[in-house]
């Protein structure tokens, strides 16, 4: 009996591009990962950069299909990437074009909504009737399950909560608008709080970025926590904070069984998910009289996209 050929999956956030070559058994073979290009540079350079990763981790392998996970507004055909506020694509057939150009089948989905899939198929969220999933990244990404199956919406498009507005007129967002809750609990915001922290008083944080506020990156606001930092640490906990306060409409919204926060920024676990269920507890409205979710970290860390894209292709050439 032949035995299944690999998948690739390859996730596409507003930061960086991670690809892994995925065997039937879901074990990661093979990863490779870049920068994202910035979007000024176009689509064009962002494929290639995609492509390049690709030919990275199938070499010497038989690969099956390809699953990409984009940061984007995908349609409900997946095939088109309508939006990406991180990205340079804009109504852009990419499931199409990489087909052709792979001669491989290509499942697209939003980023969130395969960490989703992976979650509740066999990550923290497994066996939960409803549950949702927020992904803190670059931006704010989210899915939401009933009775085992990701919610899509007529666009294809639910999920979108990081640009859910929780301040009018607040911080400026790239998908145009103001004070969306992603400009407020991500990496960008972490970036952005620990810069103001930094402006305030000598820290660790001075040190590792050469006391350049500008050259500020996320790594080092989590090194500088891990070492006890007080500026980071405090930058951490606003984020949290704000990741709760969004949380609370959400949950209130959409009353799930459980909550799991996935991405990069989720990482920090407690340091970010404590406030968060602070904030959560004591602002859902009747908490004392409901069962309030608890807020788990993603079961399969950071690589929740990844997997669950490369599961989506999987099940395409299986089906």
């Amino acid at each position: 009996m032949t035995a299944a050929p690999a998948v690739v999956g390859i996730d596409v956030g507003g930061t960086k591009i991670v690809a892994g070559l995925v065997s039937a058994g879901r074990e990661l073979l093979a990863t490779a990962r870049a920068v994202t290009p910035a979007r000024a540079l176009g689509e064009r350079a962002l494929e290639d950069a995609i492509d390049a990763l690709l030919v990275q981790v199938r070499e010497g392998h038989e690969v099956g299909a390809v699953g990409l996970a984009a940061a984007g507004f995908v349609d409900a055909s997946g095939d088109a990437i309508r939006f990406a506020p991180h990205l340079a694509w804009r109504d852009a057939p990419v499931r199409t074009r990489l087909t052709e150009r792979w001669a491989l089948p290509v499942v697209l989905d939003n980023d969130a909504t395969a960490a989703t899939h992976a979650e509740a198929s066999f990550g923290a969220a497994a066996g939960a009737d409803q549950a949702l999933l927020i992904t803190v990244g670059t931006g704010i990404g989210g899915g939401f399950v009933v009775d085992g199956r990701v919610v899509r919406g007529r666009n294809g498009m639910a999920g979108e909560f990081g640009h859910m507005r929780l301040v009018p007129d607040g911080v400026q967002c790239p998908c145009g608008g103001r004070g969306c809750w992603e400009q407020y609990a991500s990496g960008n915001a972490l970036q952005r709080f620990a810069r103001e922290a930094l402006a305030r008083g000598p820290s660790i944080l001075a040190d590792l970025c050469g006391g350049d506020p500008a050259a500020l990156t996320g790594p080092m606001v989590s090194e500088a926590a891990e070492q006890g930092d007080t500026a980071a640490l405090a930058a951490f906990s606003k984020v949290g904070d704000w990741l709760g306060v969004g949380l609370t409409n959400v949950v209130a919204a959409l009353d799930p069984a459980v909550v799991v926060v996935g991405g990069g920024v989720a990482a920090a676990g407690d340091r970010l998910l404590e406030p968060a269920r602070h904030r959560l507890q004591h602002s859902l409205v009747g908490a004392g009289h409901r069962d309030v979710p608890p807020v788990l970290p993603a079961g399969l860390g950071p690589d929740a996209g990844l997997l669950g894209a490369a599961d989506l292709a999987r099940r395409f050439i299986e089906r």
